[in-house]
């Protein structure tokens, strides 16, 4: 049976630009739905989980990073891309430290968006086992949720990839420029840190004993 198309969510209250990248995405055969604000957001994701949300950043009813960070609090682990107007580092930075897994200045490319969007969407499907499980450390990929000890974690959707990538991987080093190439998109540099804050992220939030750890000048692994 053919494999069913993405499912994407677009949150963007400025009605052109909604239909002209619900147009795009479609195009690049991705089933989309559209909403105007948070409330709308909310009733789209109270069914089924889409492969990636887009957000607008500012709503008529609120900050969307404030929306998503409330949601990650919750176990919610859904892709999320930010767009906005504002450029600044600090407003970069915090897109990602309150869940964002990629932000999008406007006005922007709307080729690019779609490649952003299907590399996101390509992080949350694929033939995987359903569960994922190392020590007492378990990932499960439908539901898109971690348990320490069966205490679920709140993480974003980056730091699931990243540790989904590497329980895949028990018994190999996954490279750094491995986990740049599957969990970020192609204009991610390679020679950042931004690997290095995930992991630190991931480490802090899944406790001690420390599961993930470092190879010099190669990479991370679990650990054994």
């Amino acid at each position: 049976m053919p494999r069913q198309p993405a499912r994407v969510l677009v949150v963007e209250d400025d009605e052109d630009l909604r239909v002209a990248v619900t147009a795009e995405l479609t195009a690049a055969d991705l089933r989309v739905e559209a909403a105007g604000d948070l409330a709308g957001a909310t009733a789209a994701l109270d069914g089924a989980d889409p492969d990636c949300v887009v957000f607008d950043r500012m709503l008529p009813d609120g900050d969307a990073i404030g929306y998503v960070h409330r949601r990650r609090q919750s176990g919610w682990a859904v892709p999320v891309l930010f767009l906005t107007a504002r450029d600044t580092v600090h407003d970069r930075i915090a897109g990602f430290e309150h869940g964002g897994d990629d932000y999008l200045v406007k006005p922007f490319a709307a080729a690019e968006l779609a490649a952003r969007v299907l590399a996101l969407c390509r992080r949350s499907g694929g033939g995987r086992p359903s569960v994922l499980r190392h020590s007492d450390l378990e990932l499960d990929c439908a539901r898109r949720e971690v348990r320490r000890g069966g205490t679920l974690l709140t993480v974003s959707g980056k730091e699931f990839a990243v540790l989904e990538y590497l329980m895949a991987r028990p018994d190999g080093v996954v490279r750094r420029d491995e986990l740049i190439e599957h969990c970020w998109d192609s204009s991610s540099d390679p020679m950042s840190n931004v690997v290095d804050v995930v992991v630190r992220r991931l480490r802090r939030k899944l406790g001690e004993p420390e599961l993930v750890h470092t190879v010099r000048g190669v990479g991370y692994r679990m650990a054994p």
